[in-house]
């Protein structure tokens, strides 16, 4: 992420999605409650942190980064809604096996 930002990607290009425990900022910013939440989604002032479920939700960005961080299930299908949405650049991270396992491949 600081890599993206620091060679001129701005923050509302990036969308991060993840599959298994949600990230601590997607966390916090839903205990100020949905509408809150989607509106900065919205607003596309900043990057936006996505659990996998509600990736369908989530409009398109030049750049969608995919952690892998479980459930294997919601990573094939966070993948095939990742590749929508990613506009330029669609990055997948997380332990080398299971992105291999999600992917089919070795990467």
């Amino acid at each position: 992420m600081d890599l993206l930002l620091d060679t001129g990607r701005a923050p509302g290009d990036i969308l991060v999605l993840t599959t298994g425990e949600q990230h601590p900022w997607a966390a916090h910013e839903l205990s100020f409650g949905e509408e809150s939440y989607w509106a900065q989604h919205d607003a596309r002032d900043d990057v936006f942190y996505a659990s996998a479920a509600v990736a369908a939700r989530a409009a398109g960005r030049p750049v969608v980064i995919v952690a892998v961080n479980g459930g294997d299930d919601a990573a094939v299908a966070a993948l095939s809604v990742a590749r929508e949405r990613a506009g330029a650049l669609l990055i997948v991270c997380g332990d080398p096996q299971r992105v291999n396992a999600v992917l089919g491949a070795g990467v």
